[in-house]
């Protein structure tokens, strides 16, 4: 009598865990779900995209940083053209 006790308590006991853990998984889910919304309400980004946009602002002021020299460069070479003199024209209206 006393052994069939023990096996029923183990057993009601034995449900009540599994009916615990299943309930633990299911407010889990419902806590992410809920957290999920929230940070889609409030436009948040996740850390994959927030990763992504810092990739492309770095190679954003790169491409800046070389497109800022070649504009120094050109620049540089235009000031040296407009700064030569202009030869005169040849005297048969041809230029030299």
């Amino acid at each position: 009598m006393r052994g069939k006790l023990a096996d029923d308590v183990a057993g009601v006991a034995g449900g009540a865990i599994s009916a615990l853990v299943g309930l633990r998984r299911e407010a889990e889910a419902m806590a992410r779900s809920a957290v999920e919304e929230m940070v889609r309400r409030l436009e948040l980004v996740t850390r994959e995209e927030f990763d992504a946009l810092r990739e492309m602002a770095a190679r954003a002021r790169e491409e800046n940083g070389r497109l800022a020299a070649r504009i120094a460069e050109l620049e540089a070479r235009l000031a040296k053209v407009e700064a030569t003199p202009e030869a005169p024209p040849a005297v048969d209206g041809t230029a030299p």
